[in-house]
Parts: C-alpha cells; structure tokens; sequence
C-alpha cells in the first residue's frame, strides 16, 4: 500500500482507490452465473449480488482493484443494483415521460422565435423538420447508450463509462452542470405567461414568474411527496397535451378544407408564392432558429435519467423512445401547418409565445382565448412535471456515486420514497433561474443556457459512442456489445450537428439578428462553459488538491441504504 501512496502522490491523477463495482473496464475476465451469482471485491472481500436474471457476469481488473459491471442480456434490470418494488415505470410512462418533456413548451412557446429566425414560412418548416432529423439521430444514439447501460442518470453513465481519465472529471463537470442549470425554468417562464393571460392579470414580468415560481413548487411537491399521484398527473396531463394537439389539426384541417369555418377566414401563408416571402439566410440568425427548434425536440433522452425505475428497461427504452417521439415530430409539423393556415404571419410574429391562443381567437372568438390559455399553461405544466421527475433523479444518481458534497442525503429517498433532496435543490435553481434574468431577454436567455450545456455534453458521447465502435476502443480494454446500436452514419450526423451549434453562436450576428435585445449576443455561451470549468476547478480541489495537502488517499466504498439501494462512500484514508 506504501508504494502505491508514494506512487499516487507523484502522479497528475486523483490520489484515491477503488474498493467497489465501476462501469469501467481495462481487461476482463468473464464467468457463468446464476441466481445466487456472487461478485466479490478482492480488496476488502465485500459482496455484491447483481440481481436475478440471465446474462454474463464480467469482472474489469485495472490496478489494484477489481472493477464489476453487470451486462444484461435480456431486461437491463439485473444492471442497477435497485430493488423491484422500486420499478414502477411501464411503456406508458416512459412514452408520457419523453412525450411531456418534448411537447410541452415546444410548440406553443417558440414557433415565432423560429418563424422570425427563418423570415418565412417555408423555412420555417424546413427548420421543423431538420430539428426532427437531428432528434431521430439523438434519439437513436440515447437509445443504443441506454441499452448498453440501463441505469439512472443518463449523461452522467455515459461519460463516465466513456471518459475514464482523469478519474471523475468527467463526473464532476456533468455533476456542476446537472445541478446549477435551471431545466425548468423556461417552462415556468411560459406557464406563468399563459395564466396570466387566462386570468385578465396584466402581464407583466413579476406577475409571470410569481405564477411561474409557484407552478414549480407545486411540480416538485407532488413528486417528491407522492410519487404514484405525481406519476398519474403526469400521465393524464401528457394524454390531455395529445388530444389538445389532435384537436388543432383537425381544426387546422377543417380550416384548409372549408375556408369559410374561420370567421376571419383562412390565411394565404400556405400560397407557394407567400411560403419563401423574406427569407433569411444569415448564419447566425440560421443556427438562433435551429437553436430554438432543437430546443423543441429537446427530451428524447428523458427517459433514460430514469432507467432504474422502469420495467424491463431495454425493451422499453427501445419501444417508448421511437413511439413518442414519431408522435411528436408529426405533432409539431402537423400543428404548425394549422397555425400558418388560420393565423396571419404578422399576428404570428406579433404575438409573442401565444401562437396557439390566437389560433383559438381567430377560430372561436376572443371569448375563448383565456380558457385556451389555461388549457395549454396545463400541459405546459405536464412539461415542467416531466423535468422536475427526471432532474431529481439525476441529482440523485450523482449522490449515489458519491460525487456531490452531502452525497447520502441527494442519494436518499427519505422521507417519502422519492428523491426529495434531488428535486429539492433542483427547484431552488428553477426558482431562480426563472425570477431572477432582466426583462426582455429571459426568456431566450433561459432557452439558449438549457440548450448550450446540453450541446456540448451530446459532442461529447457521440464522439465517445463513435470511439466505442472502434477497434481501438475493444483493443484497449472497452467492451461495448448493447441491445441495440445505432446507425454510425445517424451518430455522426448528430456530432456533426451538435459541433455546428456549438461553433457558430461564437459568430457576431448581422445587424438586427441579435440574440439579445439588451445582453452580449455570446453571454449563453461564456456562461455555460464557466459552468463547465466550475466543474473541473470542483473535481481538481476535490480529487487532487486537497488530499495532496492534506496527506490522504480517497477509498470509495459501496454500500446498501436502508431502502435496498447501493451508493458508493469516499472515505479519506491517511497516506504514510
């Protein structure tokens, strides 16, 4: 052990040892199991039962520890050590879970940010369709991640499995940006906008966020305190956000075949000669609109944060992922046809983020519009309840990796079966996040800095996903052989298309094409890679700096809860 400290203490890698199962891997050796399959650490002889099921047992060996991964051949479930009262999630709540998180704001919040971005109507169903070509190329590769490794916290595995050098720096850098971005804020930013509208309050900026700050708080008591209630709210919501969505393009429809149903008629945007009228062409006003349409699409990996909790999760995440979002993508092409056919392209750009209540004006009266407004602030909600379930979670995987600061309490399900601490800290960067931005450029400001982290972390795996399907990678020691594996072209076309809009946001935008009404066009992006770099300056202090000066080696041990589920413990150990 007093060669290995010595050896630690010159190093440039973290000064800790590993007494537990990883996802990691350098050379392995396989062995049959059965029911009662055993794996054992060989520094301190703790057992580890991996579950019931048939699959493969593979031990990883790297240094001095033995690192243990359980590869499922079948369900997935054996691969998280998570009793089976705690999977509750079905195909239908994965569908909903996916289905929420990506038509819920989407569609009712940015066709004209897109619409003002393109310049025409045209475009802007070419920008539709090339944000759902580049989620069914994300999706396909969330899909091959999440059957290779069906546990919780999405990103947060695969990077980790990924990326193994330095030991948990990628770990901490995802941890940072999981837990300082506001996922739900932006939909608190457009429910509050809705309600306010529904109820004849002036619209103004305190009004919004109040109504939006409560909405949150309501989304994260719920989950938090009654997980099956939460869970059927969360379902009824998504079914009531599809038949909304079903009752708009009938509309739509009845409107292009009946022009005279629309007491202001039907609008001329559909007229070839009126679809390609102004449109732009500039780089940076391009990419804002692909921004805001790949935001739309955003949430096809949503039900791999929650992999842990879902039945039979590789046959689910291969069904649900491809149902809802095929559902989706012909949701949002479908309804955008009915808005261009009843409302004008002027009332459109004119009108903020209530396309879909002036949609019901020009189609039923002004009488209508409060009540369509709350109706869509509920599925709005639907959306926020979706995020606030997934997030929580994610927070807690990282607490059961033992990366955060007070990693038992985010790791816990106390008090009420459900990660409260997760949820919790999550609702206090959505609160904040959704008050405290200047008026005028929220909003987007919101939109870019959800969407801008999550660029830079799909770079990452589908880079890493495409280095897994390499020679090089099984030479080394990665062993990758998942349920299902996506389309090498369809990976690379979403690193492609992600390193795109990583790059061009850096690009001055041309006169009247700015992001921002008031703040520096490049703000989304400063702000995100210092999150980022907040990340690395947390795991160097964490894994390098203070166990150098303070004369110890970190241990992580892998322990049981008392509600069945494993967490990892770092423990510091004096270095002779």
């Amino acid at each position: 052990m007093s060669a290995n400290n010595e050896q630690l203490e010159e190093s440039s890698a973290p000064t800790l040892y590993e007494r537990e199962p990883l996802l990691g891997a350098q050379r392995r050796q396989s062995a049959p199991y059965g029911r009662d399959a055993t794996a054992k650490d060989s520094v301190n002889g703790a057992a580890w039962n991996p579950g019931d099921g048939d699959g493969t047992l593979v031990s990883f060996y790297e240094e001095d520890s033995v690192e243990t991964f359980w590869l499922a051949a079948t369900s997935g479930e054996s691969f998280d050590n998570v009793p089976q009262d705690k999977r509750q999630l079905g195909l239908v709540s994965a569908v909903f879970l996916i289905f929420n998180r990506v038509i819920g704001t989407g569609i009712y919040a940015t066709p004209s940010l897109i619409l003002q971005s393109s310049g025409s109507i045209g475009m802007s169903l070419v920008m539709w369709l090339l944000g759902a070509t580049i989620a069914a190329a994300g999706t396909a590769v969330f899909i091959e991640l999440g059957t290779g490794l069906p546990r919780s916290g999405g990103e947060k595995n695969y990077l980790e499995f990924i990326f193994r050098r330095p030991k948990f720096l990628a770990s901490c850098v995802y941890a940072i940006i999981a837990v300082l971005i506001g996922w739900a804020a932006a939909g608190a930013v457009v429910f509050g906008e809705y309600v306010v509208h529904a109820l004849a309050i002036p619209v103004t900026p305190t009004n919004t966020r109040l109504v939006g700050a409560l909405a949150l708080t309501a989304a994260f008591l719920l989950h938090s305190t009654h997980l099956k209630w939460g869970l059927r709210l969360q379902n009824a919501l998504g079914f009531f956000i599809l038949l909304v969505m079903v009752f708009i393009v009938l509309m739509g429809v009845l409107v292009l075949a009946l022009p005279g149903l629309a007491p202001v008629g039907r609008t001329d945007n559909l007229e070839w000669s009126k679809m390609w009228a102004g449109t732009r062409f500039e780089a940076n006003a391009f990419v804002t609109a692909l921004y805001s349409v790949s935001w739309s699409f955003v949430g096809y990996s949503n039900a791999n944060y929650a992999l842990s909790e879902v039945r039979d999760p590789v046959r689910t995440i291969k069904r649900a992922a491809p149902l809802a979002m095929l559902c989706v993508t012909l949701v949002y092409i479908l309804v955008n046809i009915s808005y261009f056919a009843v409302v004008s392209k002027e009332d459109i750009l004119d009108g903020g983020r209530i396309v879909a209540a002036l949609f019901f004006r020009n189609l039923f009266g002004p009488q209508t519009e409060r009540i369509v407004s709350m109706i869509i602030a509920l599925s709005v909600f639907g959306n926020m309840m979706a995020v606030q379930f997934t997030q929580g979670r994610v927070i807690q995987e990282l607490g059961r990796e033992g990366i955060l600061p007070y990693s038992s309490w985010f790791a816990s399900n106390k008090p009420y079966n459900a990660p409260f601490a997760g949820m919790f800290a999550q609702w206090v960067v959505c609160v904040i996040t959704a008050t405290v931005p200047p008026p005028g450029d929220a909003f987007t400001f919101i939109l870019q800095l959800s969407s801008y982290p999550l660029v830079l972390t799909n770079i990452a795996i589908s880079a890493g996903l495409l280095f897994l399907h390499t020679r090089r990678a099984r030479a080394r020691g990665w062993t990758w052989a998942p349920p299902f594996r996506a389309w090498g072209a369809a990976t690379a076309a979403f690193l492609v298309a992600n390193i795109f809009l990583a790059v061009v946001p850096l690009v001055p935008p041309a006169p009247g094409s700015a992001v921002y009404a008031h703040l520096p066009y490049y703000l989304h992006v400063v702000v995100s890679l210092g999150i980022a770099v907040l990340g690395a300056v947390y795991w160097y202090v964490w894994c390098v700096y203070l166990p150098r000066k303070k004369g110890y080696a970190l241990v992580r041990e892998f322990v049981i809860q008392e509600d069945g589920v494993s967490r990892n413990v770092f423990m510091k150990v004096p270095v002779e």
